[in-house]
């Protein structure tokens, strides 16, 4: 085998080598991604609840004369801004598997999707 032949070989062999890890890494770092939004999406489910239920009281004493409507503007911005969170975690957890499926060399197409 030429010298050139072979730096050749080697050069391809490197190129695989680092194909394969940076695919790894990439299954690697969406795992981690879906653990973590796993986990963060338990927390906000908690967030969102607890501003609903912040919200309802504001509400009640509102309506009993207790406290201003900007209580309950300011309780209803608050569960909003927990509920948008909510959902843009769960976006990110779609990106993600989205990407996990890529880097296992996975993929779809429409003719995939069920009928209705």
């Amino acid at each position: 085998m030429s010298a050139a032949a072979l730096a050749n070989h080697d050069g391809t062999v490197a190129s695989y080598r680092q194909a394969t890890l940076d695919a790894f890494q990439q299954v690697e770092d969406n795992l981690v991604a879906l653990r973590i939004l796993e986990q963060a999406t338990q927390q906000q489910k908690r967030a969102v609840v607890s501003a609903q239920e912040s919200l309802q009281r504001f509400t009640n004493r509102y309506k009993g004369g207790v406290d201003t409507y900007l209580q309950v503007i300011t309780a209803q911005t608050a569960a909003l801004a927990n509920e948008r969170n909510q959902a843009d975690i769960q976006r990110r957890r779609m990106d993600a598997s989205v990407l996990l499926v890529k880097a296992l060399g996975g993929g779809w197409n429409v003719a995939d999707l069920p009928q209705l």
